[in-house]
């Protein structure tokens, strides 16, 4: 059986209180061109992704080495807008 994650609260200028998720940096713009969606963690109270290119930075230096975590910028963004990257940038 799976184990409880608590969820962790932010709060959104768009969205009040939401349940707070993490994504890179290249994640946070709805708009030009799609960078991919790799979601990492799915429990809805420990929501986790990144792009295509954090993807393969992440694969390139064998896991979340310094390099990558700068070339991440590993963001907190509410439920909802972490939904909403995910509509965007799925290829």
């Amino acid at each position: 059986m799976e184990s409880e994650i608590e969820p962790m609260y932010v709060e959104c200028g768009r969205h009040g209180k939401r349940i707070s998720s993490v994504v890179c940096c290249h994640l946070l713009k709805n708009e030009g061109d799609k960078v991919g969606f790799v979601e990492n963690v799915s429990h809805p109270n420990d929501l986790q992704a990144w792009c295509e290119r954090c993807e393969k930075v992440f694969e390139e230096e064998g896991g979340m080495t310094d390099i990558f975590k700068e070339f991440n910028g590993m963001t907190i963004v509410c439920v909802d807008c972490y939904s909403k990257s995910k509509a965007y940038h799925s290829l």
